[in-house]
């Protein structure tokens, strides 16, 4: 495993105080920071940045950030610095674009009005880009995962994370999950890395 390096440590840091000044001192009021569907009541425009850094329970914020601990120094240490935030924030960005042309489907199509005010928050889209990072930059490196006994390749697990997120969001099951924001980090991030090696 890596060292951490400064991106990474300085993230998981603004994830961990967000979690926890918002829980402690703002309640409910919290979701204030997530992202809402702009048609909503409740959208305000600095959500598309405030709700990478929110999390829903700390088995979310554990999992996000154990997530960024493993992948992140990699990603950053090839990147660099500043590119590994611009990737980062990109990939945020990328899941709150293709969240929010779903629910605009969801809402203006297919008439599930109460989509409108269901939030979104969360740094998933952005730790699906790091995974979507790990297979194109380094396809063959074998990970060690909880509960699984034997190594697996970082392609299949974005091939993995990518293909549950596209079954669970194209069906009808109601996993509490924006899956669609992670499918978009991941594409965003995608896109990103073949532009950057194209360039180098």
């Amino acid at each position: 495993m890596m060292p951490l390096t400064d991106a990474v440590k300085h993230l998981l840091i603004i994830n961990v105080l967000m979690f926890l000044g918002t829980t402690l001192l703002m309640g409910d009021d919290r979701y204030i920071l997530a992202l809402f569907y702009p048609e909503s009541e409740f959208y305000r425009p600095w959500q598309v940045l405030t709700h990478m850094f929110m999390h829903a329970n700390i088995s979310h914020l554990m999992f996000n950030m154990l997530s960024l601990f493993f992948i992140g120094p990699l990603m950053e240490h090839q990147l660099g610095t500043k590119r590994f935030l611009s990737y980062f924030m990109i990939c945020g960005f990328g899941g709150a674009i293709l969240h929010t042309i779903v629910k605009w489907y969801l809402i203006h199509y297919a008439g599930a009005y109460q989509e409108m005010n269901i939030p979104a928050l969360g740094a998933s889209g952005a730790i699906n880009g790091l995974f979507i990072g790990l297979a194109y930059l380094f396809p063959n490196l074998e990970m060690y995962l909880m509960f699984i006994p034997v190594p697996v390749k970082a392609k299949y697990l974005a091939l993995i994370t990518v293909g549950a997120d596209l079954f669970f969001g194209l069906s009808n099951y109601q996993t509490g999950i924006a899956h669609f924001a992670h499918l978009g980090g991941a594409l965003f991030g995608l896109i990103f890395l073949i532009r950057w090696t194209k360039g180098k």
